[in-house]
Parts: structure tokens; sequence; C-alpha cells
């Protein structure tokens, strides 16, 4: 489960990557980002045009894994034939989630594995998004309404599995990519949930 990433693409770079209207405001370069917090995301917005927004980490989770009104979010999606995902997995809530590395844990104790493309492109998330959700995060903080996301995994590619067999993120790597998660039919779109090739990684020291 990969619960750890940077985003560290300078954000005029981003802007002009994925051909968004930037309404982040100022955003700083994000090398250790965790669940619950906020990150940027490129979705569609109501103009049809896409738009770089910030959102918290962590989609609602099945009313049936919560013990009480507390909801910390899930955020990692692997099973799209659930029917908790299969209302938020057509074109208006899929989005890309930007990074430069994800780490997933090398076992008890031993810490985390940071990985990045091998050949230094420009990459995100097969992400999902669900605006304007309301919801118990924190305790302290009572009910608060915010615009989630979270991204898909798969199996793992040769690189991650030597470190954590179980998933790895469902990382897109071309603009037509991007552009398929965006818009295509899910009967489409669901074929991009699927590892990346061996090789595709690099193992690197930490936070790219």
């Amino acid at each position: 489960m990969c619960n750890l990433y940077s985003q560290t693409r300078a954000q005029e770079a981003m802007r002009q990557l994925f051909a968004a209207v930037d309404k982040l405001g100022n955003l700083p370069a994000q090398p250790e980002i965790y669940p619950d917090q906020m990150a940027p995301i490129v979705r569609i917005g109501l103009d049809g045009e896409r738009e770089l927004v910030r959102a918290r980490w962590g989609l609602p989770s099945p009313p049936s894994v919560l013990k009480t009104a507390r909801d910390p979010g899930v955020t990692n999606v692997r099973n799209t034939g659930s029917p908790h995902w299969r209302r938020w997995l057509g074109p208006p809530h899929r989005c890309l989630v930007p990074l430069t590395a994800f780490a997933e844990p090398r076992g008890k104790g031993e810490g985390n594995q940071w990985f990045a493309p091998a050949d230094g492109r420009s990459v995100a998330f097969a992400g999902i998004h669900v605006p304007g959700w309301t919801s118990v995060r924190k305790v302290k903080d009572g009910p608060t309404t915010d615009d989630l996301f979270a991204f898909l995994t798969t199996a793992p590619n040769a690189e991650v599995a030597a470190v954590h067999p179980k998933a790895m993120p469902v990382i897109l790597t071309e603009p037509a990519e991007w552009l398929t998660w965006m818009s295509a039919p899910w009967s489409e779109a669901r074929l991009l949930q699927r590892p990346l090739a061996d090789g595709a990684l690099e193992l690197v020291d930490g936070a790219a």
C-alpha cells in the first residue's frame, strides 16, 4: 500500500504539462505527502476544462469498515468491481495525481523504499476524486466538507515487487494515457489499471 509520495515539480511546470487552469494558489514543493494531507490533482472542472486544484488524500471509506463516526479515508483503491467504488469510476470523478516519486514500506522497522521513473519522465497516478464530501476525518474537528482523492493500485512490477510484493500504484506515463483516463468510457479506461513495465522505475535514496 502506497501511503507516501512526493510532488516537487514547479507549479508552472505542472500547469503546462497537464494543460490545466491553475487554481492552486501558492503551492510549495511537497517532498513528503502523507494520507489526509492536501495535495494537487488535475480534474475536469464544471466548464469542461482541466484544472489544477488541491484535494485531501483519502476517499470515503465503505460504511462496513467504519466502527465509529470517524472516517480517516481510503488512500488506495484496487477492487474497482466493488459497488462502493463503481459509482465514482466515470470521467467526472477521475483525476490525475502528479508525483515525482513514491515510497513503499520495506518491512516492519525497515523504513521506506522510494521509487522514481527511471528515465526521468513526468508521470501521474490514476486517481479518483469526490468533491464536497462531508465526514468526520478528525474527531477534534467534527464534520468537515472536503474535496477528496485517492489513486488506483495494481499488481507490482519487478522493481516494486522486490520490496513490496502485494501492489503498486497505477502510474500513467504518457499524455495519451492521461487523456484516456480523464475522458474514456470505463471499459477503455479500466485497461490502464496495470503495472508499469519492468525496468520503468529506479530505486532512489529519498523523495525526488
